[in-house]
């Protein structure tokens, strides 16, 4: 078959990929004025991960730098209700596939007590062919993840947080837990963390690299030392989770964004991207482009200027396209483009 083949992969469990060069992607966020009609390039001042290619310092010292744990201790003040409300308004959608309004998807946990504990699992096991984006924050700015899951678990009344972590990320669970070490100290997370008298535990759990267990439920199995395997929903998460207790599972990603979202305002956020489709999202690509790269952009970029402006374009030129092939199929970018062998004409003017 005449072509090559690339990967462009969103980064989340969702991907579309094109053969010939090959292209994943999955899909964001909601609200956000209908009248706009163009969308990226990023401005640096509007990006949330600024150490993605590990130029700066990683541990505590560097992260303080960034901003990260900044007025930490005032959003923790601000109650539960006003950190969902403001998730509600970023128009933040989980970063790990399936897409569903993260505020809603917290606010599922603040029912009546019933005296069970409450808990955040982290999905880092991140184990869908071309997805990398996780691993970079946590390699390169595990801070923003720590004090993200200390933010959702406040926001759910949670009293720890379990971050489930891909076995054969090594350096990712090494540099991980240093940094919550390095939080604790700092009283940031543990006995009333950040001085908010809110009580708060980080624990790393690693995984063995099956690739079901990047499945919630069976995640939670895991973490409980059972057989990584589904469990029959219903019940939820939510209502019966990790050791039978309500449970929200997030991605690493849907959690790290959460104290820029904060601090700067779900508003801000939801000012990027589409109706549906808003705020910024990590992109890996890969595969047959002139320069592979994991970057952040506005959702609702066009793929064609995605590839071009952060992955030089396609080796060969865009003749040489042949078909976009998803991970998980959720859409279309055209019904054109489902038409097998297709004009060349056709590819680059649909991913336009």
């Amino acid at each position: 078959m005449a072509g090559t083949l690339a990967r462009i992969v969103q980064g989340t469990k969702s991907h579309i990929g094109v053969i010939g060069p090959l292209v994943n992607i999955s899909h964001g966020s909601v609200r956000f004025q209908q009248t706009k009609t163009t969308f990226g390039p990023l401005a640096d001042a509007d990006r949330v991960f600024t150490n993605l290619y590990g130029r700066h310092e990683w541990r505590l010292k560097g992260a303080l730098s960034r901003g990260d744990w900044y007025m930490t201790k005032q959003i923790l003040e601000k109650g539960t209700d006003w950190i969902v409300n403001e998730l509600k308004t970023s128009g933040l959608r989980g970063r790990g596939g399936a897409g569903f309004p993260t505020g809603m998807k917290w606010s599922f946990m603040n029912k009546p007590s019933d005296g069970r504990p409450k808990y955040l699992v982290v999905n880092a096991d991140e184990g869908e062919p071309g997805t990398c984006k996780d691993r970079e924050i946590m390699r390169h700015d595990p801070h923003k993840l720590i004090e993200g899951c200390l933010i959702a678990g406040r926001a759910m009344g949670a009293q720890a947080a379990y971050i489930y972590i891909r076995g054969e990320f090594y350096n990712e669970a090494s540099n991980l837990q240093v940094a919550i070490a390095e939080a604790y100290q700092a009283g940031y997370i543990g006995k009333n963390a950040c001085g908010s008298g809110y009580d708060f535990d980080v624990f790393v759990h690693r995984g063995a690299g099956a690739y079901i267990c990047g499945e919630e439920t069976a995640l939670i199995e895991s973490i409980e030392g059972k057989q990584g395997k589904p469990r029959l929903k219903p019940p939820f998460p939510a209502d019966v989770g990790l050791f039978g207790c309500p449970t929200t599972v997030n991605n690493v990603e849907t959690i790290a964004v959460a104290p820029t979202i904060c601090r700067r305002g779900g508003s801000w956020f939801a000012s990027f991207g589409r109706t549906r489709n808003s705020g910024t999202k990590l992109f890996n690509i890969s595969g047959h482009v002139n320069t592979p790269c994991t970057v952040e952009e506005e959702m609702s970029i066009p793929l064609k200027e995605l590839i071009e402006r952060h992955a030089g374009g396609i080796r060969g030129g865009w003749d040489n396209l042949l078909a976009i092939i998803p991970g998980v199929f959720v859409k279309p970018l055209s019904w054109t483009l489902m038409v097998w062998w297709p004009p060349r004409h056709l590819w680059v003017r649909q991913l336009s």
